[in-house]
């Protein structure tokens, strides 16, 4: 474990007292090589799961994924951040990759931690850096105000979780997962403990973010900079995916009639949210109401309890992160040349820049869920799930893919397809940087088609 947090903690110092023409090569270098490293946690042989076991931290075939996910993007983030803060000055681009640093810091902890109260604290933890990324560094007066939305969002939601787990703490005497899972099985019959059920689940349900509770996120994802965006796509939202799985454990017999209506909103998102891409100008929003639509079908594979649900939920979150993270690198390619979110302004882009065009497109398809990719893997698995415990859910959950496939083909024709605009006379060539920003996010997403295995989870 070790062997990955003390050098992602030593990027900090290094940071700061590297010489600035060396400022950008020295932490995409240590942070790839980090990042490097971490794919040995891939190899999981023991009996029990649970591996690289240490007293506060360990891994198992849930957090595995996720942690490979948070320590792979660090690198991506400060490749795509590279060109828009070259004209900031020296230690504001130092305070920029600390922050991102620090953020992988405490994903990190958070995803390993055997202890709940620990997960709780790094989970809000990862708010402060997130916070000052958005309202710092983001693009628009309106960022105070998504700060704001960010911020009391998920505060509201993860208070009550607190106050459930101390009360667990009161009534099972641990909180270690380790341990959990092997404590007798709770009684809950009352109406408080309806209450402590809702406590658990609402903060992860407004970090995923469950439909009607989603406020803050497309205000976040436009606001946000490029490696906000990327980071809150590819894994702050996991967080709740991962803390559903964990305390979905303990939850067990109310939670059949008590999730009903998440169930329903989720999947009721999934066509909402995907009915507002539909009709979006802004490039940045459409991609992150595609994130809630994603989301949406996650939540609904981790509330019906199977092992189907369980495991689509996180091949679909593995893939949605890369996925999302392409698209909005992809974004953020052309608003540094247009300057503007707006589709309409900025399409043809094929005249332009052709090779772009070719990432747009596995990209886009990637997003729709193509045949060969984990994408259509996760959902499949999730749809399976969902129309095996009711056959009704196949109605949403069927209407939710068609439109995803309309929406993705629509931000696909909008940008790429069509006339040049005549406003557009000299655009930037564009850089070896960004085609291997691009091909590092869908590289690994090709590759698990050949090894699925590794963002199975537990039913491996």
């Amino acid at each position: 474990m070790l062997k990955i947090l003390i050098p992602t903690i030593m990027l900090v110092p290094m940071t700061w007292l590297t010489p600035a023409k060396w400022l950008w090569p020295t932490a995409l270098a240590h942070s790839l090589i980090i990042a490097l490293a971490s794919l040995t946690w891939l190899e999981n042989l023991s009996e029990t799961g649970w591996a690289s076991l240490s007293l506060y931290m360990a891994t198992d075939p849930l957090s595995t994924p996720l942690l490979v996910l948070t320590c792979w993007l660090l690198p991506l983030m400060i490749l795509a951040s590279q060109n828009h803060t070259t004209l900031e000055p020296l230690n504001r681009q130092r305070m920029y990759i600390t922050l991102l640093t620090s953020l992988q810091i405490f994903l990190i902890m958070a995803f390993s931690a055997t202890e709940i109260i620990m997960f709780y604290i790094m989970f809000e933890a990862t708010l402060i850096p997130t916070l000052v990324i958005i309202t710092r560094w983001g693009n628009q007066t309106e960022r105070l105000n998504a700060g704001t939305y960010f911020l009391f969002y998920t505060l509201a939601g993860s208070l009550p979780l607190l106050v459930a787990l101390l009360l667990l703490q009161n009534n099972t005497g641990t909180l270690s997962l380790l341990t959990l899972q092997y404590s007798m099985p709770l009684q809950l019959e009352s109406c408080a403990d309806k209450l402590w059920w809702a406590g658990c689940l609402l903060a992860f349900l407004v970090k995923m973010p469950l439909y009607g509770v989603h406020l803050w996120l497309p205000k976040a994802h436009v606001e946000a900079p490029i490696a906000g965006s990327m980071v809150l796509a590819a894994v702050l939202l996991k967080l709740g995916g991962y803390g559903m799985m964990r305390m979905m454990i303990m939850l067990e017999p109310i939670t059949k009639e008590l999730s009903y209506p998440f169930i329903i909103f989720a999947l009721w998102g999934v066509i909402m949210t995907g009915s507002i891409c539909l009709r979006q100008t802004d490039l940045k929003s459409l991609i992150a109401y595609s994130s809630v639509s994603h989301m949406g079908l996650v939540a609904g594979g981790i509330l019906i309890q199977t092992p189907w649900g369980f495991t689509g939920a996180l091949i679909l979150m593995i893939a949605h992160g890369l996925t999302s993270s392409a698209l909005f690198c992809l974004a953020n390619t052309n608003y540094e040349r247009t300057h503007s979110r707006t589709m309409v302004l900025a399409r043809g882009m094929q005249m332009v820049l052709p090779l772009m065009t070719t990432w747009w497109f596995i990209t886009s398809l990637a997003n729709l869920a193509l045949p060969p990719l984990p994408n259509l893997m996760g959902e499949l698995m999730i749809i399976t799930s969902l129309f095996n415990w009711s056959s009704w859910t196949l109605v949403l959950t069927g209407a939710g893919t068609l439109i995803t496939a309309g929406y993705s083909l629509y931000m696909f024709l909008m940008t790429q397809r069509g006339p040049l605009p005549t406003h557009i006379i000299a655009l930037d060539p564009s850089h070896s940087r960004e085609h291997l920003l691009i091909a590092l996010h869908l590289l690994p997403l090709i590759l698990l088609i050949l090894k699925p295995e590794l963002i199975w989870g537990w039913t491996a």
